[in-house]
């Protein structure tokens, strides 16, 4: 019974972020969601600015203090350990709600792609930081990343692997495709809002800090090899022509 309810939560978180991810793609379009992140203002500006900026900064805190090796040390005391990464993925998932349902529009519009063909190639550029956002999850093992794996080995008493470094495919060329796919998602925008650009100028400011945190934890696993695939690899920004 307790495997059952184990691989049900997990379940349940996942498709909780499926749900939420194919929200934010409409959310964030502006196009077949009731909420967006673009619109007419329903609060003054030192309110909505403050409701915004909390929302983000709730899950910014959320999604790199829970990711934190010290932090999953203390937080597998109270939660089963097979759990914790859907956890982090539902608390995930509830703050995207409530970003979601609370978020405050905030105009004028700065600047709008003419229709036609700008309009379509920003909405396509939107589209294909979708697209590398979801190749790079499989690149690294989605389902771990998701926390599915976790539970099915939890299941079949599958012993835990010993990390392993390796770069496929899109990791030869940046460290981090990942962020990638999202900045794309952020910043191509057929309209760009005061509300649009707060959200991609604090969620840009969040990444770089997250990359910090992250590579630093990476550091503590891999060590020199990941030191040196920091150095000779790009951050962000592919340099194919010294890709090696």
């Amino acid at each position: 019974m307790i495997r059952f309810a184990t691989v049900l939560y997990s379940l349940i978180a996942y498709a909780a972020f499926q749900a939420v991810a194919l929200y934010g793609v409409g959310f964030l379009a502006g196009v077949l969601t009731p909420t967006s992140l673009d619109g007419p203002p329903r609060s003054p500006l030192p309110v909505a600015l403050a409701i915004d900026l909390g929302l983000l900064a709730a899950f910014a805190l959320q999604h790199s203090g829970m990711a934190r090796p010290a932090f999953k040390r203390w937080w597998t005391r109270i939660v089963p350990e097979a759990i914790e990464r859907s956890t982090y993925v539902l608390v995930s998932s509830l703050l995207m709600i409530a970003l979601y349902v609370h978020w405050q529009p905030i105009g004028p519009v700065l600047w709008r792609a003419a229709d036609g063909w700008p309009r379509n190639a920003v909405i396509g550029l939107n589209l294909f930081g979708w697209a590398v956002l979801l190749y790079a999850t499989f690149l690294i093992d989605h389902f771990d990343l998701f926390g599915l794996k976790q539970v099915w080995g939890r299941m079949t008493g599958a012993q835990a692997r010993k990390p392993q470094f390796y770069t496929p495919s899109l990791y030869r060329l940046v460290r981090h495709p990942i962020y990638v796919g999202w900045l794309t998602i952020f910043w191509a925008a057929p309209v760009m809002t005061v509300a649009h650009l707060v959200f991609a100028v604090m969620t840009t400011a969040y990444i770089l800090i997250a990359i910090q945190l992250e590579e630093r934890d990476l550091i503590d696993v891999f060590g020199a090899t990941y030191v040196d695939y920091r150095r000779r690899t790009p951050m962000l920004i592919p340099r194919p022509w010294r890709t090696r």
